[in-house]
């Protein structure tokens, strides 16, 4: 085998081109059926973006490298397929930090590319150098310093498979520009070697049978289907497995769209702003299924009140998640399809659990999210209802990050998988815009309305640029309250009304500043206006931004405050 082994690289060395560093970049790019690349250029890049100049994969010039990776990451989230973002040495790879941040968090597929000073000037604080390897070793899956341009296949090819195996997340491949330049044989392998990265995708069968047990005894099951669903794509799965055991489900906030919202078994979203319905599910339960959420705090609240009478069952592809925050009585590593296959092919008849069901059916009913409609300002909450029924619940929503993206996410009703992109784990404010940017090329078919505030969308409202430059019809809505919304609500609620830094004295005239990049705008100041003119916006092609002005000290409700626990809901409809 060994003498085939070499036979077939000798051949394979004999047929393969000498090229450039950044010539080795683009054929592996392509190797790798990359469509778009999200990037702003630089010295250390110029060999790079010099490669790309006529390579016929499309480039989109984003106003900032923060905004170029938030696209990459709209784009991932979406199309389940790594976001690729190229930025320059310094300056253009430290403002790719927060995007890693947040891809690690959520766990999206991102191959980052930094330029890198020559090889011979590393660590003599040479312009425009930084260890993006020292910065970015936690908050990146994986990453590498290239030394030659021999190593940039296997790289590359390395980059893209653990960017978009187990546990999605960003992998970061930083390019000395010497070594840009430098030629090598172009020899692409069609799998990585990576003998010490082998992520679990079966599981055991002897958990899955533990798992089943647990369910034929249990009389107040409920399932927590997280984004590890919609990563696995296993939304089809998940609901074969609710309808046949008629186990009501549960979604965190990035695991929307997982199960669909009309479907009669969903309870909503739990959490910090769940619904009453899934909070009373996840606190009185006796066996929870963990189907790819990680238990994060937002979710649980407070862990001495999480779920204490409940047998735990954890499904996830990284182990490290399994225990983590939550104790697991019954661990499952791997993946979400996988684990859900093996439950389905089961001949076990469903529990008896029709009492427990309508228990929480009844809350569902009684306690839907709601708000009171009085006077002329328009209330938030209706905003986003009437995207919903002017969508018809079709489009894809994305969210910056406040008080408008848990209105979004207990006001719209995804009832398709992939529709929902959001920043979770990191709440980062500013990502609404640029990553309806990269949702929307990744589906340009689609609707995609970014529902963004005011104060998040001055973040990286730059990137309208982009949305002019190449004609998006993305929607844009901004919820302008003339506050940091959320901030404004928590000093509200626990520190006296002292509203610290929270409130916009002043704001910019949005509607000045779409026409500035050419983009179609109107402005909603009455609730009597918002049905007429919110539909003629959503209805006209091409790009538009929309600003409507909402009350101003609306909250979001219902909230488990911090330090209680789910069963100590405040603000559920009366």
């Amino acid at each position: 085998m060994r003498v085939i082994s070499e036979e077939k690289n000798v051949s394979s060395e004999r047929q393969a081109p000498m090229l450039t560093g950044s010539e080795i970049l683009v054929e592996a790019l392509r190797k790798e059926q990359v469509e778009v690349i999200f990037g702003y250029p630089g010295g250390a890049v110029l060999p790079l973006y010099d490669a790309l100049y006529d390579c016929g994969i499309r480039h989109v010039l984003a106003r900032h490298e923060q905004g170029a990776i938030h696209a990459a990451e709209g784009y991932a989230r979406v199309t389940g397929k790594p976001g690729v973002v190229i930025a320059t040495s310094g300056p253009g790879a430290t403002n790719l930090v927060t995007g890693l941040a947040d891809a690690m968090l959520d766990s999206l597929p991102i191959v980052a590319i930094t330029g890198q000073v020559a090889r011979s000037v590393i660590g003599s604080d040479a312009f425009q150098e930084t260890s993006i390897i020292g910065i970015s070793t936690p908050i990146t899956k994986h990453n590498y310093q290239v030394q030659h341009a021999s190593e940039l296949p296997a790289v590359l090819k390395e980059a893209f498979h653990i960017a978009n195996t187990g546990r999605k997340g960003p992998v970061l491949v930083d390019i000395p520009k010497d070594v840009a330049g430098e030629k090598a044989l172009f020899i692409y392998e069609d799998a990585p070697q990576l003998p010490g990265y082998q992520p679990t995708v079966v599981p055991h069968a002897m958990q899955i049978r533990k798992v089943l047990g647990l369910l034929e005894a249990a009389k107040r099951p409920v399932i927590l289907a997280g984004a590890g669903v919609l990563h696995a794509g296993a939304s089809g799965e998940l609901r074969q497995f609710a309808e046949r055991f008629g186990i009501p489900v549960v979604h965190t906030l990035l695991g929307l769209g997982g199960f669909p919202a009309d479907h009669p078994l969903f309870l909503g979203m739990g959490g910090m702003h769940g619904s009453k319905a899934a909070n009373t599910a996840l606190y009185e339960t006796d066996l929870l299924l963990n189907f790819g959420a990680r238990f994060d705090d937002r979710l649980t609240g407070n862990l001495k009140h999480f779920a204490p009478a409940a047998t735990v069952v954890h499904v996830d592809i990284d182990p490290a998640e399994i225990g983590k925050n939550v104790p697991t009585d019954v661990p499952v590593v791997g993946d979400v399809k996988e684990a859900l296959t093996m439950l389905l092919a089961t001949q076990m008849a469903a529990p008896d659990i029709a009492s427990w069901r309508q228990q929480l059916l009844d809350i569902k009913a009684q306690t839907p999210f709601w708000f009171v409609q009085e006077g002329s300002l328009v209330k938030p909450q209706r905003l986003i209802s009437e995207i919903a029924r002017l969508t018809n619940g079709q489009s894809t929503i994305v969210t910056d990050v406040g008080q408008h993206q848990m209105w979004a996410a207990q006001f719209y009703p995804f009832t398709e998988p992939n529709h929902w992109v959001t920043s979770g784990g990191l709440g980062t404010m500013g990502f609404g815009l640029p990553a309806a940017i990269g949702a929307q090329i990744a589906e340009p078919t689609r609707q995609v309305v970014a529902i963004v505030g005011d104060a998040g969308f001055q973040m990286t409202l730059q990137e309208l640029a982009v949305v002019a430059e190449l004609a998006l019809p993305l929607k844009i809505v901004v919820v302008n309250n003339g506050a940091l919304g959320m901030v404004r609500q928590w000093q509200e609620l626990f520190y006296q009304e002292r509203y610290s830094s929270s409130l916009l004295q002043w704001q910019p005239d949005f509607l000045k500043l779409a026409a500035a990049y050419d983009i179609p705008a109107v402005q909603i100041r009455e609730d009597g206006e918002l049905t007429a003119k919110l539909d003629a916006f959503l209805a006209a092609s091409g790009p538009g931004l929309l600003e409507c002005l909402v009350a101003p000290m609306e909250n979001v409700y219902p909230m488990i405050a911090p330090g209680d626990g789910l069963h100590q809901m405040v603000g559920v409809k009366p």
